[in-house]
């Protein structure tokens, strides 16, 4: 068996090659340390127990820091045992999310989010009771039994606080793993609200082969400095070639002078007038 604690994040969606969508939920994956190994010569069982989340030594008891000190590490803000794990481990090595695999079936533990104090049709899902003609049951529990033993006998179906109880959700598939980002998309959605704690294990009741699916993946284009600058370069080559046209066009056209005609002299003036 193999098994993580995470923090559920969120939903989304997935796409795979073949046009499927999956709906996925996120589980945040820090590496989780291994803090006491049990074995059955000295505890009765064989088991590992898990711990994620560092907590500052001044917050924590005498116990925990030096128990933590066994692993070298900090004391841990959550602990959970798993129980045949594969795989030898010793005291203060580190799980991370490649433990598991894309298309293995695992089993999501968590605890369910809270709903207070609710009625019988909400927590039990119980019929109500018609609307009108005169009626006066409406969403009320109904009979509380038998006129003997003169009692509600145990076990009854009534009103009461709904959630915070830990739910199990069996036979869910692993989309993703990522290492570097510590985190692994399940199939479907898992119980718990939303940064709540939730524990990936082995499936127990697997019946389904392993089918690794392959999912689109999306990466964003990075623009090079130089293919950048480019439009600008030519952008202001533009500019230049049309004021320079503007310019020719606006310049005016060169007048040619004519030569002037000599001026005639005293002596040509007089000859003209005498004759």
């Amino acid at each position: 068996m193999k098994g993580i604690l995470g923090r559920k994040v969120g939903m989304t969606q997935v796409f795979t090659k073949d046009g499927k969508l999956i709906p996925v939920t996120v589980v945040s994956v820090e590496p989780n340390v291994v803090m006491q190994i049990k074995t059955t010569e000295k505890d009765g069982y064989n088991a590992i127990q898990l711990g994620v989340e560092d907590k500052k030594e001044k917050n924590s008891s005498r116990a925990s820091v030096g128990h933590a000190k066994k692993a070298n590490t900090l004391p841990k803000r959550f602990l959970k045992e798993m129980r045949d794990m594969e795989g030898s481990y010793q005291q203060g090595d580190i799980i991370k999310a490649d433990i598991f695999e894309v298309g293995d079936i695992v089993d999501v533990t968590g605890t369910s989010k809270g709903k207070g104090f609710t009625g019988v049709i909400k927590r039990h899902g119980q019929s109500r009771g018609p609307e009108t003609h005169g009626s006066n049951y409406h969403r009320r529990p109904g009979s509380m039994g038998t006129m003997l033993p003169k009692r509600v006998l145990k076990g009854k179906r009534l009103s009461g606080h709904m959630g915070v109880d830990t739910v199990t959700v069996q036979n869910l598939e692993i989309i993703e793993v990522n290492a570097n980002e510590n985190y692994i998309l399940v199939s479907g959605n898992v119980p718990g609200a939303k940064q709540s704690l939730v524990l990936i294990k082995s499936a127990v009741k697997n019946s389904r082969k392993k089918d690794a699916k392959e999912i689109l993946t999306y990466e964003e284009e990075t623009v090079v400095d130089a293919v950048e600058n480019e439009p600008e370069e030519t952008v202001v080559e533009s500019t230049e070639q049309t004021v320079e046209d503007s310019s020719e066009e606006t310049t005016e056209p060169e007048v040619t002078e004519e030569p002037e005609a000599p001026e005639e002299t005293a002596e040509q003036t007089e000859e003209s007038s005498e004759s």
